[in-house]
């Protein structure tokens, strides 16, 4: 939309409207020290083709995924995305349509929640799953509050080291004015102990919170803790890679109560980040603790099938008290995007686009550790991701002559993992070919002293 600027005359009426007369003393509420106390240093104006030049040497600074040979991973994944996904999610009636929250929303973006909704119900074997989320974060402490409420429990909720960072970060805040108590579960070796989580259970706890394929890459002995976890009265709920589940049981197969994930590599770009589509799927037996919307397929008065809104528990929508919607934006137009994706794929797809992550990840490790200056850290199988170890311990250094040399060749651990912090997660998806693979563990070994190489080779 056009940008209109408020001239001083506009200003000056406004404030006159609220009985001020100055723009700092809109401001007064704000304690003085906390505002800021120094001049902007914004340059003068431009014209328009000095500005739109400007701008263009700004965005050449962005490392896009266009530009470099992707192997960054933790959430964002450059994955391929068929033409399809765009022709469809392009059409004006699904990308100009408002946000679909409300009742009266039209019949084909029905349509394309419930097909979102059985989608995701085939690919995590759950029951029942709703029409989206705001991202995977979001996604993961709606469940861990919605297994909460089922239990009724709200002692603790105990998660493992291995689960995200970033989303433990999102339920400690959620948390940070409650009593319940975040256990978090030391995961040294890469994945959980099953003995480290019975110990940890106790009779009030809600639920276990864990990732399969966890943040390091790394595979959980999930039937295990599922078991665990039941015994002791919890609810186990499951952070997935959707693309994972092309080749690795479902969560619904092996106990899981709610499944959550990050819908990312399900068709949209990696886009600088995010947000993007939070993924939820629980038993029926939960549905009404569930929160945001779920579309559902009926009959109108003339016997023709149609599609209703039959749960929409938003504070508009029912008692605010009641109501299990909090910032569970609905990503409708990733939703349409996710559900072009799947029906494109179909199973083969999925399988196959599986495969060839699995098989081209154990191929990147082969050639960058035989470089001699990274190490693997973890023993686990591991399904995309990886964790290197760097013998230099200059990861900074390596990845930013990395990105001089044309790669984005990894997400650095140090920032959530202290102990860590020589390591990088490295990800391989269906995209990366053989040659830039090549390419990379050759600019490694380029950046490799000697002596290195043959410490490696003796160890």
């Amino acid at each position: 939309m056009s940008y209109c600027y408020n001239t001083p005359e506009d200003q000056r009426q406004m404030l006159q409207a609220i009985g001020l007369d100055s723009l700092d003393a809109l401001f007064d509420s704000i304690p003085a020290p906390l505002r800021m106390q120094r001049a902007l240093d914004i340059p003068g104006a431009m014209g328009e083709l000095e500005l739109t030049a400007h701008l263009a040497q700004l965005a050449k600074r962005n490392a896009s995924p266009s530009e470099k040979i992707s192997f960054l991973g933790g959430g964002s994944y450059d994955h391929f995305v068929p033409a399809v996904v765009d022709y469809v999610s392009a059409r004006g009636e699904f990308y100009t349509s408002y946000t679909p929250y409300q009742p009266e929303v039209s019949q084909g973006n029905l349509q394309a929640m419930f097909e979102y909704q059985t989608l995701i119900c085939q690919l995590t074997g759950m029951e029942v799953a709703n029409q989206s989320l705001y991202d995977g974060g979001s996604a993961a402490v709606e469940a861990v509050l919605m297994a909460m409420s089922v239990q009724r429990r709200q002692g603790r909720v105990v998660t493992a080291g291995s689960v995200h960072p970033e989303y433990r970060q999102i339920i400690e805040t959620y948390f940070a004015n409650l009593k319940t108590q975040l256990v978090t579960l030391e995961t040294p070796q890469g994945t959980l102990p099953p003995a480290t989580l019975e110990a940890a259970l106790s009779d009030d706890t809600a639920c276990v919170l864990v990732q399969q394929p966890n943040f390091f890459g790394c595979l959980e002995e999930v039937e295990q803790l599922a078991e665990i976890t039941h015994r002791a009265g919890a609810l186990l709920v499951v952070v997935t890679d959707p693309i994972s589940l092309g080749i690795l049981k479902r969560p619904g197969d092996y106990g899981a109560d709610v499944v959550v994930g990050e819908g990312q590599c399900l068709g949209t770009p990696m886009q600088f980040g995010g947000p993007y589509l939070g993924i939820m799927a629980c038993r029926e037996k939960f549905v009404r603790r569930m929160p945001g919307r779920i579309a559902g397929q009926t009959v109108d008065r003339q016997g023709r099938r149609c599609w209703v809104l039959t749960l929409q528990t938003r504070e508009q929508h029912i008692r605010r008290e009641k109501a299990t919607s909090n910032i569970c934006t609905n990503q409708g137009l990733f939703a349409l995007r996710a559900s072009v994706y799947l029906a494109a794929m179909g199973p083969t797809g999925m399988r196959e686009a599986a495969r060839l992550c699995l098989q081209k990840a154990r191929y990147a490790q082969a050639q960058l550790f035989a470089s001699g200056r990274l190490e693997p850290v973890f023993a686990a199988p591991t399904f995309k991701e990886f964790v290197v170890r760097d013998r230099l311990a200059d990861v900074d250094g390596l990845l930013a002559d990395a990105l001089q040399a044309g790669f984005l060749a990894g997400v650095p651990l140090g920032r959530w993992y202290p102990q860590l912090s020589d390591c990088l997660l490295v990800s391989v998806t269906e995209k990366r070919t053989q040659a830039q693979i090549d390419a990379l563990a050759q600019f490694v070994a380029k950046t490799t002293p000697i002596k290195t190489v043959e410490h490696a080779k003796h160890a």
